[in-house]
């Protein structure tokens, strides 16, 4: 659903996944510092919301995602992978139970799939799923702008909270709108991973830092468990995510999905997200080979970046941590 923001004067609108809100209102760097100082908010109201209702919901969803679900306390936020069964992910998202339905936010785009693949597996339990983006929107702001008592709300980016609220509801009075890249550059920033920019079809949780969020070690089946028990007993996944300081001196960003290649030109991996950043300058994430030595210079798109490990390569609980970096030149 575009957002009526767009025709506000000075609005732009974002590249895809984003092209139904905007990328900034002409000020990016001014938007981003409002979003720190807790004097601007995001519209995401391209993000798809999922509310799944009845009495088995969350022992339900605890059975189908990576999440442990059966126990979650009402207005207790936390993070949840459905992933396919070989591992690979296939839906990321953010929950809450208000204390009769759990409600998520995904992806744009992703929720009428999500909610189609949830209703086929509902068999004979006392569980409902709707799609209700229409009628819901996610906005992102600061954390005393919201209703008292908690509410659907997750932490989010330098100190802001992210919100389910009405659409009927409007836009947050006496807040600057901030654009799409004032988000992004935070989240960058802070190296959280976004699902379909710095993940692929073939991406699994030990890759980008998910284990840590989204995925909970110890509970019971679910689908594509075998992967992740795999990974965090032998640790060593194929991948692992990095964040790139970029070379300033270039007018441009590297575009999603461009090669991140070794100097030679051999590629070892792909440009996720970037964003210039108001501090840090330009910034992005990047999934590359588990191998790639961590203080090895890289081109991303042919912009010269500098690596941080932001996933080990030898994440895995039970793998020795060894941070392999170039043998100093001898002789």
């Amino acid at each position: 659903m575009e957002s009526p923001l767009l025709q506000s004067p000075g609005a732009v609108a974002a590249d895809e996944p984003d092209q139904e809100v905007a990328a900034h209102y002409g000020e990016p760097a001014q938007e981003q510092r409002a979003l720190e100082r807790g004097t601007g908010f995001v519209d995401r109201g391209n993000r798809g919301v999922v509310r799944v209702s009845g009495p088995d919901r969350l022992s339900w969803l605890h059975s189908l995602l990576s999440q442990h679900l059966d126990a979650l306390k009402p207005f207790e936020p936390t993070e949840a992978l459905l992933l396919s069964p070989q591992g690979h992910i296939e839906h990321h998202m953010f929950l809450i139970d208000d204390g009769e339905a759990v409600w998520m936010h995904v992806e744009p785009g992703r929720a009428p799939a999500l909610a189609e693949f949830l209703d086929r597996m509902r068999f004979m339990l006392r569980v409902e799923v709707a799609d209700v983006s229409d009628e819901y929107a996610v906005i992102t702001g600061p954390e005393d702008r919201g209703p008292s008592g908690g509410g659907l709300a997750w932490p989010d980016v330098a100190g802001t909270v992210t919100r389910i609220v009405p659409r009927s509801d409007g836009f947050p009075d006496g807040l600057r709108p901030a654009g799409i890249w004032a988000y992004e550059a935070l989240r960058i920033a802070e190296r959280r991973p976004r699902f379909g920019l710095d993940t692929d079809h073939r991406t699994i949780p030990h890759e980008v830092g998910y284990v840590e969020t989204a995925v909970h070690l110890n509970k019971g089946c679910y689908r594509g468990q075998e992967t992740v028990a795999r990974v965090h007993n032998l640790g060593r996944p194929p991948r692992r995510l990095v964040f790139l300081h970029l070379d300033g001196s270039v007018d441009r960003l590297p575009a999603h999905g461009d090669p991140v290649e070794v100097p030679g030109g051999r590629t070892i991996g792909f440009v996720g997200s970037a964003a210039r950043h108001h501090e840090l300058g330009p910034v992005a994430l990047a999934l590359v080979k588990r191998n790639v030595p961590v203080d090895a210079e890289l081109l991303a798109g042919g912009v010269a970046a500098a690596q941080e490990v932001v996933v080990s390569p030898d994440t895995g609980a039970n793998a020795q941590i060894d941070l392999r970096r170039r043998p100093a030149n001898r002789g």
